[in-house]
């Protein structure tokens, strides 16, 4: 006998794409979005009146982090994270300007206006990241680019943003010192 049924999808994979979908509802010029990713049942249990009658066992939920703002320094902001060990991982939401390398010579030294300079570069792309990893290492990227904003065009990849990858990798080590 044949088993007709739908393939299971990968639980990380599913809340990446709902996470997405979700930070992209609020449009564009978001800040830095970071988000706690929990199995569903064990939020339900912390939550009664939340009802997730139909989700797998390994169903996997995001709690977004109110509050987490990295004042500019991202990778100074994500090496200060530490994560309880309910969370079985972690995602980021954050949009960034994508120029051609050759955009990127004869910049000004001054940060903001090299930053100015690059805003009004011709062939500028925004775009926004969502990266979500789970401590046993599994990653999924995705892509949203604003010349192309809709549901079917978001790119995916397990290493789009690989620094990203290894510093939300880093937040949920187990050796945080106390």
């Amino acid at each position: 006998m044949t088993d007709t049924s739908t393939p299971k999808r990968d639980p990380l994979q599913l809340v990446a794409i709902e996470t997405e979908r979700y930070v992209s509802a609020d449009g564009w010029d978001q800040p830095t979005r970071l988000f706690a990713l929990v199995p569903t049942h064990e939020l339900a249990s912390s939550a009664p009146g939340l009802d997730v009658g139909g989700v797998d066992a390994d169903h996997l939920s995001a709690v977004e982090q109110e509050g987490f703002a990295p004042d500019g320094d991202l990778p100074r902001a994500l090496e200060t994270l530490a994560w309880p060990p309910a969370v079985r991982g972690c995602a980021l939401a954050v949009e960034r300007l994508v120029v051609p390398p050759a955009a990127e010579r004869d910049l000004p030294s001054d940060p903001a206006a090299a930053v100015q300079q690059l805003q009004r570069h011709p062939d500028r792309q925004d775009v926004r990241l969502l990266v979500a990893v789970l401590r046993d290492g599994p990653s999924v990227c995705l892509i949203r680019q604003r010349s192309h904003d809709a549901d079917n065009l978001v790119g995916t990849g397990p290493d789009l943003a690989p620094g990203l990858v290894a510093a939300l990798l880093a937040s949920l080590r187990d050796d945080v010192p106390e």
